[in-house]
């Protein structure tokens, strides 16, 4: 029979003891921190009221759009501006509008020419 002395502890239960509590804490430190990047990226990237808040994508001036568009409510008037910055972007998205073969891209259904002098010639068809 082995005596033990009081006040020792078995080095291999204590050695799981300190393991078990250093990944916990590890745990708890990773946790924090996705929780804290969360917040981060939610308070820069967190869509606003339209033109009241920064966004993660360019979108053209209003004075770009023609009389007609700029009379559209602001949602309509954003998706215009998008598309007049994002065009290229646009060109990879398939047009599900139901027009036909007169779409190639979603940027089709916005834009319907861009002009040798950089005028833009709108598509009225996302007005609605």
């Amino acid at each position: 029979m082995s005596k033990r002395r009081p006040g020792r502890r078995d080095t291999s239960q204590h050695r799981h003891f300190l393991v078990s509590r250093q990944r916990r804490r590890l745990l708890l430190v990773l946790a924090a921190a996705a929780l804290g990047a969360g917040i981060i990226a939610t308070t820069f990237f967190w869509p606003g009221e339209s033109g009241k808040s920064s966004r993660a994508y360019a979108l053209a001036p209003e004075s770009a759009l023609p009389p007609n568009v700029r009379r559209s409510p602001p949602t309509v008037r954003e998706a215009y501006r998008f598309a007049v910055a994002n065009r290229e972007i646009l060109q990879f998205i398939p047009c599900f509008c139901g027009c036909g073969p007169a779409h190639k891209s979603n940027a089709d259904c916005y834009v319907k020419d861009v002009r040798g002098d950089g005028s833009i010639v709108f598509d009225d068809m996302s007005l609605g």
